[in-house]
């Protein structure tokens, strides 16, 4: 069994560059816009668990932003059990992590982001 422990810093740069372009968005109040920027970021960091739970955890704040109940709810196990499901390998690829999805169902890797992990040879 393989187990995550650190994001290479070769990925880590796009999973930064989500989480900085997540914090200016939402601090202008585009906040749809800040949301699929930490989905993305989701995607990029959850196979490495503090990158998954830290992305959770701000959901969780973004949930008592909009002030979703559904999302603050959906947050709780997710950032609980989150990082210890990507320790051990056993994450849904794809998932973007908020509490409109399951948390355990695999979705879609956008275009741009399956370049990302090529490029960085994973």
């Amino acid at each position: 069994m393989k187990l995550y422990v650190r994001m290479p810093k070769s990925l880590k740069q796009y999973y930064k560059l989500e989480l900085k372009s997540y914090h200016y968005e939402y601090l202008i109040g585009n906040l749809d816009s800040a949301w699929n920027h930490l989905e993305r970021a989701h995607v990029l960091g959850q196979k490495y668990p503090f990158e998954h739970s830290f992305v959770h955890w701000k959901m969780l704040f973004y949930g008592f932003k909009i002030k979703s109940f559904k999302e603050i709810i959906g947050q709780i196990p997710r950032l609980l059990i989150g990082g210890v499901k990507s320790f051990v390998g056993k994450i849904p690829i794809g998932n973007t992590g908020g509490a409109n999805v399951p948390p355990l169902k695999p979705l879609p890797i956008e275009k741009d982001i399956r370049e990302i992990f090529i490029k960085v040879g994973l």
